[in-house]
C-alpha cells in the first residue's frame, strides 16, 4: 500500500547534513505535520530549525547509545514514520590485508547496522500504537554487491539490507510498512572522495519520498542505483561480476 506523508509525524536520524537533512526538507514539503530531526549534536540542526520553525523538532540521538535511544522514544511517542539515515563510512581504499579495515568495519557495523537495528526495535512498538506506520532504511547500492574500495562499509550496508528484509516480514503483522533505499553516489561529505557523477541530496530525497508514497519497497533514487538495481534484480551474480571487472581494469 502507498504510504502518504501528509499529516504524519516522522523522525529522521542523522538529520544534521547530507541526505538526512534533505529528507527532512522533503518531508516538510510533502506535508508532514511534524518532523523530529535527530543528530548527535543539537547545534548542527540549527539550519533546519531556522528553515522550518515549529514543524521541525531537534532531538539529540546517537544511534549507538542505548540511553539516548530510550530518551528519544520517550520524547517522540507520536512517531508514525521512522527514517533510519544515520550512517558512517570510516575507511575508503586499501589492500585486503590492511588491519585498519577491521577497526573501520566495527565502527561502520555499530552505526550502520546495529544502530539501525536498535532504533527500529525501540520504535517498533511506537509505530504499532500509532497505526503501524512505516520504517525507511537508508542502505546503499553497496548493499547489493561489495565495492572493494568500501569493503567494510559495503558489508555493513549488506547487513542493513538483510535487516530491512527481516523487519518487513516480522512487522507486517502490526501493519508496519518497511522500505529499503539503495542510493548510489550522492553529493555529500561522505562521498566527496568518490570521483564519479553524483546526485544532489535534494534530488535523492525527493525520489525517496516519491518511492514511499508510490509504495515502492526497494527504492533506487538516482541514475546509478537504478542501473545497478536492474542488474541486481536480473541476477546478483551478474552484478558481482560486473563490479569485479571494474576492479580488475582499474589502474594499479
Amino acid at each position: 500500500m502507498a504510504y502518504s506523508i501528509a499529516g504524519k509525524t516522522a523522525l529522521v536520524t542523522g538529520a544534521n547534513r547530507g541526505i538526512g537533512e534533505a529528507i527532512v526538507d522533503a518531508l516538510v514539503a510533502a506535508g508532514a505535520k511534524k518532523v523530529y530531526a535527530a543528530a548527535r549534536n543539537l547545534a548542527d540542526l540549527a539550519p533546519l530549525l531556522t528553515r522550518h520553525g515549529s514543524r521541525v523538532s531537534a532531538l539529540q540521538l546517537d544511534v549507538t547509545d542505548a540511553s539516548q535511544i530510550a530518551a528519544a522514544v520517550a520524547a517522540a511517542p507520536d512517531v508514525q514514520l521512522l527514517v533510519n539515515n544515520a550512517g558512517v563510512a570510516a575507511m575508503m581504499g586499501g589492500p585486503f590485508t590492511d588491519p585498519q579495515w577491521l577497526a573501520a568495519g566495527r565502527k561502520e557495523m555499530d552505526v550502520n547496522y546495529f544502530g539501525t537495528f536498535a532504533v527500529s526495535q525501540a520504535f517498533a512498538p511506537v509505530l504499532g500504537r500509532t497505526g503501524g506506520g512505516a520504517i525507511v532504511n537508508i542502505a546503499s547500492v553497496a548493499s547489493l554487491t561489495n565495492f572493494p574500495m568500501l569493503l567494510a562499509y559495503s558489508a555493513s550496508k549488506a547487513a542493513t539490507h538483510s535487516l530491512t528484509q527481516a523487519s518487513r516480514m516480522l512487522l507486517a503483522a502490526q501493519g508496519t510498512q518497511v522500505y529499503g533505499v539503495y542510493p548510489g553516489p550522492i553529493d555529500t561529505r561522505m562521498a566527496e572522495e568518490i570521483e564519479m557523477p553524483k546526485t544532489s541530496p535534494a534530488d535523492c530525497a525527493r525520489a525517496i519520498i516519491a518511492g514511499i508514497q508510490g509504495d515502492t519497497e526497494d527504492i533506487f533514487p538516482d541514475a546509478m542505483s537504478q542501473g545497478m538495481g536492474t542488474a541486481y534484480l536480473a541476477g546478483p551474480k551478474g552484478l558481482e561480476k560486473q563490479i569485479a571487472g571494474m576492479v580488475a581494469s582499474a589502474p594499479a
